[in-house]
């Protein structure tokens, strides 16, 4: 897609970013009265995590948080998308917060601040106080509850100083690969308990949306960030094919879209799962709630999906594969051999997904860009009114760091360029898309990959904690502080 003699000039007020969550880079995970997350039992639970990899550690931020915020300050990025650990604040997910939890997301916030960062919030990645996990987690309908109590303390806390309030990130994943593959936290594998966590999530959202703007007026800006997954068919003129890509959009986007946006539950959603839910944990004025104001809706993109659907006549069924821990594509367990007990998508029989052409990242996702502008074209037209802002993007490669210490990330570079370059075409074509954000500020954990995985924009020695810039930090530097997406070739380290 790169055209090396193109360049493209986005307008002063769109918002250039990068983002990280709190699991993946904070460490200090038994300081300063933190709780324990169902992420920490998770990687801590033999066999769940690549050769063990906790987040015990991770990039150390929790201690590192001045000079992170310098790191930002000189990528010239004017905002960073981070998330609250739910269990440093709130140790159990109920009861008493922990002031020192507070003080910490305070100071970070104050610092992004002076140092001319819009501070974007994410309050839940994924890391739910195991206190609330031990009581049924995302299956107990009092946890949406606790998570408004939750949501509406953080609102008391840091007030109008964050500029955005993101709820929920991809509760997809939580949902289907924490409850129906088991190979995220917590584990689970109940085909039944995803659709039942995927309500209770959405039910969480709007109860926060509704505690934030009680709190702040409606002036506050709330959000959600969901993994929108673009999934083609192999043969379009396939009615089968279409079917599957059907059944794979309504467990994978429309469980989520349609009551937030539309205030219903898609009806073929609910024909696709009648055997394995009665859906009787949706109670009346749920799905009010659900349908609060957005400010923005966020997008999460990776990869795409190609299926086909499969009938009497085929011989063999092609692997059910999951998606991306944050993001799309395909998601393989930590081992290589494939994904959890269950399919993630719930009620979807008889589809093949089929292997993509190349190129692929280093976690063996396809590289289509044309996937982002086909995903952001669509989402505008069908929800014409509400702003979009791509709030996660970004590629794992094999980064190696040469001598004299720099990383000639060049896949990186042209992945991001070439995604950047979609989201200019959405613009063109009159979608609203206000902002990027680059997955990710640092290398970090990469939920059950552990450590062997690296998405950053700067990367980490583990054993020393050293940040270093590599080629795509001086490249995204450019385009944040100028708005010109240049060649990917431009690369400025001075």
């Amino acid at each position: 897609m790169t055209n090396d003699h193109d360049t493209r000039q986005f307008p002063i007020d769109f918002v250039w970013g990068t983002a990280t969550a709190a699991y993946q880079i904070e460490g200090a995970a038994r300081e300063d009265g933190r709780g324990p997350s169902i992420w920490d039992t998770f990687s801590h639970t033999p066999g769940k995590t690549y050769l063990g990899h906790t987040g015990d550690e991770a990039d150390d931020h929790y201690h590192r948080v001045p000079a992170d915020v310098d790191l930002l300050r000189e990528m010239g990025v004017g905002a960073y998308r981070f998330s609250i650990s739910w269990s440093r604040v709130q140790p159990r997910g109920s009861g008493e917060f922990n002031a020192k939890g507070i003080a910490f997301y305070s100071d970070l916030i104050d610092r992004l601040r002076a140092a001319g960062i819009a501070p974007v919030v994410t309050l839940y990645h994924w890391d739910l106080p195991q206190a609330l996990e031990d009581d049924g987690g995302w299956l107990n309908r009092e946890t949406s509850y606790l998570f408004a109590d939750y949501a509406r303390e953080m609102a008391h806390a840091f007030g109008d100083r964050v500029e955005m309030w993101t709820t929920l990130n991809e509760p997809w994943c939580a949902a289907f690969l924490g409850y129906v593959t088991g190979v995220h936290a917590p584990g689970l594998t109940d085909p039944a308990a995803g659709l039942a966590a995927a309500h209770h999530l959405n039910l969480a959202h709007g109860l926060a949306s509704a505690a934030i703007t009680d709190v702040l007026g409606a002036a506050a800006k709330v959000s959600i960030t969901l993994n929108l997954h673009v999934t083609r068919p192999e043969d379009p003129e396939s009615a089968s094919d279409q079917g599957a890509v059907r059944r794979i959009e309504a467990i994978g986007n429309r469980i989520f879209l349609d009551p937030l946006l539309n205030g219903t539950y898609p009806a073929d959603l609910l024909a696709d799962t009648a055997h394995i839910s009665d859906w009787s944990f949706v109670q009346a004025g749920d799905l009010a709630i659900i349908q609060a104001p957005l400010a923005v809706l966020g997008i999460n993109y990776y990869s795409t999906n190609r299926v086909r659907g499969l009938t009497n006549s085929d011989d063999a069924r092609g692997e059910i594969l999951g998606s991306k821990p944050d993001g799309g594509g395909s998601e393989d367990a930590p081992d290589g051999h494939g994904g959890g007990a269950h399919s993630p998508w719930v009620g979807v029989d008889d589809v093949e997904f089929l292997a993509q052409p190349g190129p692929h990242t280093a976690m063996g996702w396809n590289v289509e860009p044309q996937g982002l502008l086909d995903l952001l074209i669509r989402t505008g037209a069908e929800f014409a009114d509400l702003p979009l802002m791509v709030t996660e993007n970004g590629a794992a490669f094999d980064d190696v760091v040469v001598p004299g210490g720099r990383i000639h990330d060049a896949g990186r570079v042209e992945y991001l360029r070439d995604h950047i370059e979609a989201v200019g075409k959405a613009r063109d074509a009159g979608v609203d898309v206000r902002g990027y954000f680059a997955w990710s500020l640092m290398d970090n954990f990469e939920w059950s990959f552990g450590y062997s995985k690296r998405f950053g924009l700067i990367r980490i020695d583990y054993a020393t904690q050293e940040r270093t810039w590599k080629d795509s930090a001086y490249w995204y530097r450019s385009v944040a502080r100028t708005g010109l997406l240049g060649k990917p070739g431009d690369i400025d380290v001075g």
